[in-house]
C-alpha cells in the first residue's frame, strides 16, 4: 500500500510503498476514503524539517532538553547516533480520516465489514491507504454524512475539546483569536452553542468566512474594530471567554486576550501560540487560564487509546471517543457546516504537491482533503440518472386535443415573477383567458384577480386541477413545491408551464415522469426562456451550422441577494444554483444542439461562486461560471460561442456580434430597456401549443436532461468528481 511520509532530517517528502498493517485483535483495518491534512499542525511539521539543524533545535527546546539529558547518561557518540538515527528515518503524517471497514479484529463487535467510520491518532489515522485504528479511536459515521465531511472528525473533537474547557454558557460572548481550521470550527460550536463570537485573524478572507458561518464581527487584532464590537456585545465588560486557537511566535494572542476578557474570565489555549502571560494584566483580572488537551480525555493515555479502556460515562462524561462521535452528530444534524471550509481536494498520489504548494503558499487554504484511489475511482464518474420519459404506445407522444378558443389559463402562485414577467404577456394576448388564481393567501389571490383581470381567484387547488374547462395551469410557486403540483396537475390532464427549477432532487424528477407515465400526458414545458430570445434566435441563426465541437463560455453575474430572500433557504428550497442553473444549462445545451453527458463543477468556500463544466457528445463543451461576488456595475449575462473560426457574443442581451476570420461579419443591439430574455416568445409558443394540439415548444427529454445535469451539480460538488449524466442521449 501507500503511506505519506516525510524525513526530517532532510525535509524530504515522498509517497513510499509499504507493508499493509495487520489487524491486531482490539481494532479493524480502515481502507482510507479521505483524510484531512492539517494546515496547521502538519505544515509546522513540514516546515520544521526544512529548517538547518540549528533551527530545528530552535523550535523545539523541549527535544533539545531532551538531547542534553541523554548526553549526561549517555554521552555524547551515543547521544549523537541516537538523534542521527531518528532524525534520519521516514516519519508518518495525518491524523484525521474516515474510511471503511475493511477487517474486524477479535473482540471488535460495534462495527462490522464495509461499515464506514471516522478515525482519529497521529499513528493510527495517517494519510496511507490503509491504516489498523483500536477501538476507542474510531466511531461509525451516521447514515447520510459524506465521507469528505466525516473526514473532520480529529480535528473537529479538538475544536469540541477547546470548547468544552471554556464552559460556555447560552448568551455568553466568546473570543475567538486565529479562524484557521480550529478556529473556524470553534466559531460554528460556539455559535450553535448560542454564544455570540467575536473573530480576530489577520486575513481579511478568513474573517469573512467565519462571519459567515455564525461569528458576529470578525477583523485585524490591531483593529479597533474588533475592541469596538467587544464593547458593545458585552456593556464595555470583556468577553467571558478568550480561545486561543492561533500559532507562531509572537506574543500578541495572550495580550490581546488579556486586554479583550472580563473580570474573571476564561482564556483557553487550543493552538500552539507563545505563552509569555503579562503577569501584572492576568492577575489583575485573575484570569482563569485553561489548556485543551488534543481530542479530549483519553488523549495520550495508551490503556485507554491502545488497549480499549473506556472510562465510565458517569465519570468521564466527554471522552476522545464520544467528542468524535459527538462532532459527527452535528455534522449529520447540520449543526456545524465543514464545506465552506474545503479549499481543496487532491488526489492521494499528488499528496507531495500538494503539502509543496501549501508551504510555498501557492496553495492558500483552509482545509485540504486526500482522496483516495478507490474512491478516486468512485468519484470519477459518479452518475445521476437521466430519466427515460416513458409513454403509452411504445415511447411515441401522446396527441393532444386542440383547446376551444380561447385558451383557458390557471395561475397557481402570484408572486413577482409572475406578475412582472409572465402575466403581463398573457393579460395582453388574444385568445387567451385568465380563468383562475389559486394562491395560499386570500389577498395575494385578489390582487392578481383585480390587476390582471382572472375571472376568479381561490385557494382551492383541488378545484381547479378538477376544472375541466382549465386549459393549462401555470405553477410559479416556491421552488419546493414545483415538482408536486406539476405531477398533480399532469395527472389532471393539464398542459404545465413550470417555472425552473422542474424538481430538486432526482426523486422529484422521478416523480413527475411517472405522472407522464401513468397519465400519458406529456405536456410539459419549464420556463426555460433564454433560448426564446429573439436577440439569441438571431445570432445563433448567423452563426449558422457547425462541423466541428464548440466551446461555449457563459458568465453568468448574479450579484448577492437581499437579506431574507426565501432564495436563501437551501434547506427547503434548495441552493441557489439548482433554482437558477437550468437556464444557463438549457441554453447551452440548445446552442450546442444535444443533451450534456458529463458535468464537473467546482465552487469557492461556501458554494458562493461555481465553475460548471457540462461535456457533450460530439466533444463541445460549456463552462458556466455562476457568480456572486461580482461587480454590481458589471452586466449579468455573457456569453461566447466558439467554432469553426466563428465566435458569437452575446452581451445581457442588449448587443449581440458574430465574427468570421478577422471582422464582424454580424451586429445588433438594443436599448438597455428593451433587453428581451425571451419570456413573451416563449409563452406565445406554449399558448399556441396548447391552443392547436401541436408539440410542446421543448421536448420533455430535453427539459429531464437538462434538470438531470443541474442536480449533477450538487452531486459533483460534494464528490469532488466529474458525475456522469447516466443514459444521456
Amino acid at each position: 500500500m501507500k503511506q505519506v511520509v516525510q524525513n526530517y532530517k532532510s525535509g524530504e517528502l515522498a509517497v513510499l510503498d509499504v507493508p499493509v498493517p495487520g489487524c491486531k485483535p482490539g481494532g479493524v483495518l480502515v481502507r482510507s476514503a479521505y483524510s484531512l491534512i492539517s494546515t496547521g499542525t502538519e505544515l509546522m511539521k513540514v516546515s520544521e524539517a526544512g529548517m538547518s539543524m540549528l533551527g530545528k533545535a530552535r523550535s523545539r527546546p523541549d527535544q533539545v532538553a531532551k538531547v542534553v539529558q541523554s548526553v549526561a547518561t549517555n554521552g555524547v557518540p551515543a547521544t549523537y547516533r541516537k538523534v542521527m538515527g531518528k532524525l534520519d528515518s521516514y516519519t508518518p503524517l495525518g491524523y484525521s480520516l474516515c474510511g471503511v471497514v475493511e477487517q474486524v479484529g477479535a473482540g471488535i463487535d460495534d462495527v462490522k465489514v464495509g461499515d464506514l467510520v471516522a478515525c482519529a491518532g497521529n499513528e493510527h489515522a495517517l494519510h496511507a491507504e490503509l491504516n489498523w485504528v483500536p477501538k476507542n479511536l474510531y466511531t461509525p459515521v451516521p447514515d447520510g454524512l459524506a465521507p469528505r465531511h466525516a473526514a473532520f472528525g480529529t480535528v473537529g473533537s479538538i475544536a469540541l475539546q477547546g470548547v468544552r474547557q471554556g464552559e460556555s454558557r447560552l448568551g455568553e460572548v466568546a473570543l475567538v483569536i486565529g479562524l484557521g481550521l480550529i478556529g473556524q470550527l470553534v466559531v460554528q460550536l460556539l455559535a450553535a452553542s448560542g454564544v455570540r463570537v467575536v473573530g480576530v485573524d489577520p486575513d481579511p478572507v478568513r474573517c469573512e468566512l467565519a462571519e459567515r458561518l455564525g461569528a458576529a464581527a470578525c477583523g485585524d487584532p490591531e483593529s479597533a474594530a474588533v475592541e469596538a464590537a467587544v464593547a458593545e456585545l458585552t456593556g464595555g465588560h470583556g468577553v467571558d471567554q478568550v480561545y486561543l486557537a492561533a500559532g507562531g511566535g509572537s506574543n500578541q494572542p495572550v495580550e490581546l486576550a488579556a486586554r479583550l476578557c472580563r473580570d474573571r474570565g476564561r482564556v483557553v489555549d487550543i493552538g500552539k501560540c507563545r505563552l509569555d502571560l503579562p503577569w501584572n494584566a492576568y492577575y489583575e483580572k485573575e484570569l482563569d487560564v485553561r489548556f485543551s488537551r488534543s481530542y479530549g480525555p483519553g488523549r495520550y493515555d495508551p490503556e485507554y487509546e491502545l488497549e480499549g479502556r473506556d472510562y465510565p460515562i458517569g465519570y468521564v462524561r466527554w471522552t476522545e471517543r464520544r467528542n468524535l462521535a459527538c462532532f459527527l452528530d452535528l455534522l449529520a444534524r447540520g449543526s456545524v457546516d465543514v464545506e465552506p471550509l474545503v479549499s481543496h481536494v487532491a488526489d492521494f498520489d499528488d499528496a507531495v504537491e500538494t503539502y509543496q504548494r501549501l508551504k510555498d503558499g501557492d496553495l492558500k487554504a483552509v482545509a485540504v482533503l486526500f482522496r483516495y484511489p478507490e474512491q478516486a475511482a468512485d468519484a470519477e464518474a459518479p452518475a445521476v440518472a437521466v430519466p427515460v420519459v416513458k409513454r403509452p404506445g411504445g415511447g411515441v407522444p401522446q396527441s393532444a386535443r386542440a383547446a376551444k378558443s380561447p385558451v383557458r389559463l390557471a395561475f397557481v402562485g402570484a408572486g413577482n415573477y409572475a406578475t412582472s414577467m409572465l402575466l403581463p404577456h398573457l393579460a395582453q394576448r388574444d385568445g387567451v383567458e385568465l380563468a383562475t388564481v389559486v394562491t395560499t393567501t386570500a389577498l395575494s389571490a385578489a390582487n392578481a384577480q383585480r390587476k390582471f383581470g382572472f375571472a376568479e381567484a381561490t385557494t382551492d387547488l383541488d378545484a381547479v386541477l378538477g376544472d375541466k374547462s382549465i386549459d393549462a395551469v401555470f405553477v410559479v410557486t416556491r421552488h419546493s413545491s414545483h415538482a408536486e403540483l406539476t405531477r398533480k396537475a399532469l395527472l389532471a390532464g393539464k398542459a404545465v408551464f413550470v417555472e425552473k427549477p422542474l424538481a430538486l432532487t432526482e426523486d422529484e424528477l422521478a416523480g413527475v415522469l411517472a405522472a407522464v407515465e401513468e397519465s400519458g400526458n406529456d405536456r410539459l414545458q419549464v420556463g426555460f426562456n433564454r433560448r426564446f430570445a429573439p436577440l439569441l434566435q438571431e445570432a445563433r441563426k448567423r452563426f449558422g451550422a457547425r462541423t466541428g465541437p464548440a466551446s461555449l463560455r457563459y458568465l453568468v453575474n448574479a450579484g448577492r441577494l437581499e437579506h431574507g430572500s426565501w432564495y436563501l433557504q437551501q434547506g427547503t428550497q434548495g441552493s441557489r444554483f439548482a433554482g437558477e442553473g437550468g437556464h444557463f444549462i438549457d441554453t447551452a445545451s440548445w446552442l450546442l444542439e444535444a443533451d450534456p453527458v458529463s458535468v464537473y463543477a467546482v465552487a469557492t468556500p461556501g458554494n458562493e461562486d461555481l465553475q460548471v463544466v457540462l461535456r457533450y457528445p460530439d466533444g463541445s463543451t460549456a463552462t458556466i461560471s455562476y457568480v456572486t461576488t461580482g461587480s454590481a456595475g458589471f452586466p449579468k449575462e455573457t456569453l461566447d460561442l466558439v467554432a469553426d473560426g466563428r465566435v458569437l457574443r452575446l452581451d445581457d442581451f442588449v448587443r449581440a456580434a458574430v465574427w468570421d476570420g478577422r471582422r464582424k461579419r454580424w451586429v445588433s443591439s438594443r436599448l438597455p430597456k428593451a433587453r428581451d430574455k425571451g419570456q413573451n416568445a416563449e409563452l406565445a409558443a406554449f399558448v399556441k401549443a396548447v391552443r392547436t394540439g401541436g408539440p410542446m415548444p421543448v421536448p420533455v427529454e430535453s427539459l429531464v436532461a437538462t434538470t438531470a445535469a443541474t442536480l449533477a451539480v450538487q452531486a459533483g460538488l460534494a464528490a469532488g468528481a466529474p458525475v456522469t449524466l447516466a443514459g444521456a442521449r
